[in-house]
């Protein structure tokens, strides 16, 4: 349950990365391989796209 709780932390992190530099896998595996509160500080840390 705990595991399914930190996957799908990781996956909301990942949907608010969409439109950033690294984008949805980035940020996902990001937070996935680190942890969910560092991959909020690289979300928030990272510009918009130029698209």
């Amino acid at each position: 349950m705990t595991g399914l709780i930190y996957v799908a932390a990781c996956f909301i992190i990942a949907c608010f990365g969409i439109n950033r530099k690294l984008g949805f896998w980035g940020y996902f595996f990001g937070s996935l391989f680190l942890t969910p509160f560092v991959g909020v500080i690289l979300v928030a840390a990272s510009g918009r796209n130029k698209n």
